[in-house]
């Protein structure tokens, strides 16, 4: 196993592959967060039958993304392969390009985390180029929140970077967020190769990512549960109770993601 590969050997329900492309570490103030450990997180995905998940920290998202993404590191070095990496950036940081370009070569780190709402950023601003060039020199993926409607990250802001930026793999996380946004997200995709949707956010439900599906192609979404921030186990049972056919199941679950990060590998 490469330092950037994903586990084996652990299956979900049907002999399933899983990696989740969207987690968290620690706690975040509004939300309840029973277990925000990284042996917590690697106990629920053994019981959920995940094999990676990869995770920022919250505390980097929230205020202080050098202790947090510290943390980061000591959960990836504990946990190779079950656990993997987003290096958080703070466009805010004057000493944030270096310092991520020195977290990228770390082993486990398979990309940068962007979080436009939490920093009160555009993803658009040219304050975020550094981060894109880092990822494309580091061959890595970007993952960053979505919110329709959102001033910072809404979908129009998504089309925009990815065809700034067409060689960087962009994860649309919560696929915006809200159900009148996954319209709009799908919209983005199909103009954007490089745009991937993801699937984690309360508000999801199995009938719109069928449709998601259904609109865009399974090689273009990947699971994610978001969690600690919420429950594994609902993020994951809304896949794989969703009407799809078992070749986009798979592909939802695993493929897209494990095609990602071979991009990264390679």
């Amino acid at each position: 196993m490469t330092p950037l590969a994903p586990a084996a050997g652990v299956r979900a329900p049907g002999g399933l592959r899983v990696i989740d492309a969207h987690g968290h570490l620690g706690r975040w103030g509004a939300f309840a967060i029973p277990d925000g450990s990284a042996a917590g997180l690697v106990a629920m995905m053994d019981r959920c039958g995940v094999a990676t998940a990869c995770v920022s920290h919250l505390l980097a998202v929230g205020p202080d993304a050098r202790a947090g993404n510290a943390l980061l590191l000591k959960a990836l070095a504990a946990h190779p392969g079950r656990l993997l990496g987003y290096a958080v950036h703070n466009p805010h940081d004057p000493e944030a390009a270096p310092r991520l370009r020195e977290l990228l070569a770390v082993p486990g780190v398979i990309g940068v985390k962007l979080h436009p709402e939490v920093h009160e950023l555009a993803l658009d601003d040219p304050a975020y180029t550094p981060a894109f060039e880092a990822a494309a020199d580091h061959g890595r993926v970007v993952l960053a929140h979505s919110e329709h409607d959102s001033r910072w990250a809404d979908a129009p802001r998504f089309v925009t970077v990815a065809s700034r930026h067409p060689g960087v793999p962009l994860l649309m996380g919560h696929s915006g967020l809200f159900p009148q946004g996954y319209g709009p997200a799908a919209e983005a995709a199909v103009r954007c190769p490089s745009l991937v949707l993801e699937t984690c956010g309360s508000r999801m439900t199995a009938r719109h990512l069928t449709r998601l599906v259904a609109e865009v192609g399974a090689d273009r979404i990947a699971f994610g549960s978001d969690a600690v921030f919420l429950d594994l186990r609902i993020g994951l049972g809304r896949v794989l109770l969703a009407d799809l056919a078992e070749n986009d199941r798979e592909q939802v679950l695993h493929g897209t993601m494990a095609a990602l990060l071979s991009r990264a590998t390679g």
